[in-house]
């Protein structure tokens, strides 16, 4: 397996990955648009997404990395707002490697950390992260907003 940073050439089995993740989060299949809106955090430089490949070049998952700040460390840090294996390749370390890449990635970056968030009901997510280093906040309370 080969994990490398996504680019503008990756966006074909990129958009077809991340819509499989949408689909698998019960959001309607638009590849289309999932296309337009990964080229433009590429373009853009608003996030950053590694992609894993096998050794036939076969797409198998990807994470993406938003950039956040913390005030009170004075440092970036980041988000890891998407983590998705191909369904068929899924057991096989790969969603471990891509972690792992994204913790190099806080590491080069001097930043102070990562967070992350999934639902309670997430077994395999609430397995995985504390297994690749992750630790539950059970001190703070998260709230969220939306536009509706």
């Amino acid at each position: 397996m080969k994990i490398r940073k996504a680019q503008l050439p990756d966006l074909e089995p990129l958009s077809i990955l991340f819509d499989d993740y949408r689909v698998f989060y019960k959001k309607p299949s638009d590849i289309e648009s999932g296309k337009s809106f990964l080229k433009e955090r590429i373009e853009n430089d608003e996030s950053v997404i590694y992609i894993a490949f096998d050794e036939k070049n076969n797409a198998l998952g990807f994470v993406q990395l938003y950039p956040l700040f913390s005030s009170t460390r004075m440092k970036r840090l980041w988000l890891l707002n998407d983590l998705f294996v191909a369904s068929k390749h899924r057991g096989q370390g790969v969603s471990i490697a891509l972690i792992e890449r994204a913790k190099e990635h806080c590491i080069q970056t001097a930043s102070c950390g990562m967070y992350l968030e999934t639902a309670h009901d997430n077994v395999i997510g609430n397995a995985l992260y504390p297994r690749t280093g992750f630790e539950l906040d059970k001190d703070h309370n998260y709230y969220s907003w939306s536009v509706q």
